[in-house]
């Protein structure tokens, strides 16, 4: 049964850095002062930094899909929101683009809300152990926020207490912010549990700090210490909590989430009475679904601003399952005419078929990312959706730390955790298709097995990075990388209304 963290957002809990007065003070809300006094306090000050996740659209609701999915060669923008197919083209001239600004901005109100539950949760008279749990968690989360910020935007400050009026952090380098991710993490560690009941589902485990610890790790191509993270899961005491599902098609349904192959997942709930995705506003109800079905949905049904590349479809097709089928994984992973083998006459989409939808029309090859829609349990989309995003799941986890083990040279250890993901999937084992591959030639494998896994979850972009793939070579498969610049579009641009206001911030090569 579905179950959600509960979220209270104080207005102070709010302040976002450089984008207001400090000094303003709202009289109709608590003070910094008058806070942080019981366990209460505590568990609301938490769970506000939880409901940055989506505060407004631009990181889980929708944008961080945008980031993820669409600017990397899986996707493009689709539809008529012209700032955005800029954005997915390389083709960004106004540094202060909402896209990019505001998803910076809003991983700086997370991590200012988790520095204030880290500077002021330790002072608070209450159960020690819950205490350490809660500022674990605010670890976690900060960790999460930075990992992105440095991810894509390379050279994040590093503001690690509650922010001041006159901050002027400078720029940290990658190196710096990464390693402040895996302190955070490691820290975290130790007072994280291995699961929760089910009223506080969703919350930071122990597994999943592993889990973003080692993909920190491997980000940075530092395969032992990856490994030595992402062994908890697979091989050390983390190992009985977390399994493939039988489905494949359960990590992406309402009825199935929070199951065994979640290590950490994004909590949504829908909300019919919602006026508002701005979680500070207490005037209004807000919006605790997210948006993304609805702009990364067909025509007909949604905006369809986002779709897929047809490329995709044929990394699926290479290979049939045991039984002389299809991959499985394509028709969860895409909508498009032949998701059903037996073509758009048979190929439903949100209750309808694909011929009688799209026909001979203009969309008639199109493709769809599936797996955060809703077409599972409905025939149209809306802008609060509950379906939760499965943000780390365990496949994930298995073929990075066969990554790990590839890159260590121990190659032929790494065979059977992909062999794991592919038999879910119902394809012979890579230990009997391709035995005896090369560190080369595994992770040129690698690349195709986390394709077909993960296509439309938002790691796509990472891995591009990771292996240094991001080039105009890509656009042989996705037209928009006729416009990457090598050294400039690895990264967003900082931006330029911070660098203004503090004249210790610089911005990224070449913008």
């Amino acid at each position: 049964m579905k179950k959600y963290i509960v979220i209270l957002a104080a207005t102070f809990i709010a302040i976002s850095g450089c984008k207001r007065d400090f000094d303003a003070v709202n009289p109709n809300a608590p003070t910094i002062a008058s806070f942080w006094k019981t366990s209460q306090d505590a568990t609301k000050g938490i769970n506000a930094v939880y409901s940055t996740f989506y505060r407004t659209a631009s990181l889980y609701s929708r944008w961080m899909f945008y980031h993820g999915i669409l600017k990397s060669d899986e996707g493009f923008g689709s539809g008529g929101d012209g700032g955005l197919n800029n954005l997915m083209r390389f083709n960004q001239t106004n540094y202060n683009d909402g896209l990019t600004a505001q998803t910076w901005s809003t991983l700086y109100v997370g991590i200012f809300r988790a520095n204030q539950v880290i500077a002021n949760v330790p002072e608070i008279s209450m159960d020690e152990t819950t205490k350490r749990r809660i500022i674990a968690e605010a670890k976690f989360l900060r960790a999460l926020f930075y990992f992105n910020l440095t991810l894509y935007y390379g050279r994040p400050p590093l503001m690690l207490s509650p922010s001041q009026p006159k901050d002027v952090p400078e720029n940290a380098t990658t190196e710096q912010a990464y390693a402040q991710v895996a302190k955070d993490l490691n820290e975290a560690i130790a007072d994280l549990p291995v699961s929760y009941p089910a009223a506080d589902l969703g919350r930071a485990t122990k597994g999943a700090a592993y889990a973003l610890l080692g993909k920190t790790y491997l980000q940075q191509r530092m395969y032992q210490q990856a490994a030595d993270a992402f062994a908890y899961l697979v091989t050390g005491a983390g190992s009985s909590t977390y399994s493939l599902t039988a489905d494949y098609r359960d990590n992406f349904i309402i009825t199935r989430e929070n199951n065994s192959e979640s290590v950490f997942e994004i909590q949504f709930s829908e909300n019919q009475s919602e006026s508002t995705d701005d979680d500070v506003d207490e005037t209004r109800i807000n919006n605790t679904g997210t948006s993304i079905s609805q702009f990364f949905a067909p025509p007909g049904v949604g905006f369809s601003d986002g779709a897929a590349r047809r490329w995709l479809i044929d990394e699926f097709l290479q290979e049939k399952t045991v039984a002389g089928a299809q991959d499985p994984r394509l028709a969860v992973s895409f909508i498009f005419n032949n998701a059903d083998p037996a073509g758009p006459t048979a190929t439903m989409v949100y209750g309808q078929t694909f011929a009688s939808r799209y026909g001979n029309g203009p969309d008639a090859n199109g493709v769809w990312f599936r797996k955060l829609l809703n077409d599972h349990w409905k025939n149209q989309e809306g802008f609060r959706s509950p379906n939760n995003y499965r943000l780390i799941r365990y496949a994930d986890v298995l073929l990075m730390y066969a990554e790990c083990l590839n890159g260590l040279n121990r190659t032929a250890e790494a065979y059977p955790y992909v062999d794991r993901v592919r038999q879910r999937a119902g394809l012979a084992t890579l230990t009997a298709t391709k035995p005896g591959l090369s560190q080369t030639q595994f992770l040129t494998q690698l690349k195709h097995e986390r394709l077909t896994e993960l296509a439309g979850e938002g790691w796509r972009w990472a891995d591009l990075a990771r292996w240094g793939d991001l080039s105009p070579a890509l656009a042989s498969r996705d037209a928009d990388f006729t416009g990457f610049i090598v050294g400039k579009h690895e990264l967003y641009p900082i931006p330029q209304s911070d660098i203004d206001l503090n004249s210790n911030l610089t911005q990224n090569p070449k913008y």
